[in-house]
């Protein structure tokens, strides 16, 4: 891993709250806005993610949205676009099973990170020995952001691929303010969600909240294979 790659992932390790954008769901605001408002709010992560968003304005997005990250200290990956991330110079990439794969991505941009989005514990395996900076766990709970098949994998699952995952990893799936106790508790530090801030009154205090409540972190250990979990 290059010096740039290791100081790019030390600090997604310490940034705790990973807000993944989506306009369609932001309560009729603009990505800008939200990621402004997360920003002054203290997140140092954002996730970039416009599924339905033409190029030409995706990557006229990015490039605003890189402008702000930057000015604020925050990393930016871009959602699935390799050639997006590069383009704009964005920190990382985090892709889907389908999406670009992991080893080619390394090769086009070898300080990046890459993130990887898993299901299952082959997955997560298969990510990790493929080279990916970290992955991402889910769908924990259930989600409306996307179109969601399988199971949800609750804290038991997420405990199961944490096990077997040597490189970091985030979770995300329809998280909310309450589940956030039991996820830290299931070994969580990395904590991925769209709504919970893109549709609340406030996002700058909602992430700000989120935030404080993830870094303070310091909660009882529960015994092992007892994670309860908080219904939202």
């Amino acid at each position: 891993m290059g010096t740039l790659q290791s100081e790019r992932m030390r600090r997604f390790q310490t940034a705790g709250l990973y807000l993944v954008t989506s306009q369609a769901l932001s309560a009729e605001r603009t990505t800008p806005d939200i990621v402004k408002a997360a920003l002054a709010g203290g997140v140092k992560l954002i996730q970039l993610r416009e599924k339905d968003m033409p190029i030409r304005e995706y990557v006229k997005l990015a490039h605003g949205i890189r402008e702000m990250t930057a000015r604020a200290g925050a990393l930016l990956i871009i959602n699935d676009r390799v050639d997006v991330a590069l383009a704009t110079k964005a920190d990382g990439v985090h892709l889907g099973q389908d999406d670009f794969p992991v080893c080619e991505a390394r090769n086009l941009g070898p300080d990046l990170i890459i993130g990887v989005s898993t299901h299952s514990i082959e997955e997560a395996l298969r990510a990790q020995e493929d080279g990916a900076s970290y992955i991402n766990i889910g769908p924990i709970y259930q989600t409306g952001t996307k179109v969601w098949d399988g199971a949800f994998l609750g804290l038991d699952g997420l405990q199961a691929m944490a096990s077997v995952t040597r490189i970091p990893f985030s979770v995300m799936g329809g998280i909310k303010m309450t589940h956030i106790p039991g996820l830290l508790r299931a070994g969580a530090r990395t904590i991925a969600l769209v709504t919970a801030v893109t549709g609340a009154p406030d996002p700058e205090a909602a992430a700000r909240e989120l935030l404080n409540m993830i870094n303070a972190g310091s909660l009882p250990a529960l015994p092992k294979g007892h994670f309860p979990e908080t219904a939202g």
